[in-house]
């Protein structure tokens, strides 16, 4: 998929580590923008340090392809919280995680995807990124799904993007070792 080819590049300029878990990847960069205060109190500030997750569309893509929609979600549920223990053992293992405060991700498949993973939720801020965001999302989601075009235009009011995060706390609390995945 071209456009996230094009993604990789530019956004190597935006990070100062990027490492692959699964499914997954982070890209560690310092957080811009207004603090994010978490659920769990944590309050992320300008300047410090966060991990960007980004899921590996084209891999999705192929899934659904050779799998079916619903196979494809289910197998990239599984991929995900798998992905998401590695993350978990590299925040607390790799020096190179020690001082990210957060894991955040912003997606429209809030809705289905990351039930069951603990992410907190939360609006982005209405603004030019916002509906850049919006726009970039849903062609995504329109090359991705089966029905394309048609899933958008009927559900265009639930599409919008959600800032997904796992402050460090939290995603120790549901991934460590010996802990309950489910729900």
């Amino acid at each position: 998929m071209m456009w996230e080819k094009t993604f990789a590049l530019l956004s190597h300029f935006r990070g100062s580590h990027k490492s692959r878990f699964g499914i997954c990847t982070v890209m560690l960069k310092k957080h811009r923008g207004q603090p994010i205060v978490c659920q769990d109190a944590t309050v992320i500030n300008q300047g410090e340090w966060v991990g960007e997750l980004h899921l590996d569309n084209e891999r999705i893509l192929k899934l659904i392809r050779s799998e079916g929609s619903d196979r494809a979600a289910l197998q990239t549920a599984r991929m995900l919280r798998k992905s998401m223990q590695q993350i978990n053992e590299a925040f607390e293992s790799q020096s190179e995680f020690r001082q990210v405060k957060a894991l955040l991700g912003i997606t429209l498949l809030h809705r289905g995807l990351t039930h069951g993973l603990g992410f907190e939720q939360q609006n982005i801020k209405s603004g030019v990124f916002e509906r850049i965001t919006t726009i970039y999302l849903r062609l995504l989601l329109s090359a991705m799904h089966p029905e394309g075009r048609q899933r958008i235009n009927r559900r265009t009011e639930q599409l919008v993007p959600m800032l997904l995060i796992h402050s460090r706390a939290s995603l120790k609390n549901r991934f460590s070792p010996g802990q309950n995945y489910s729900g």
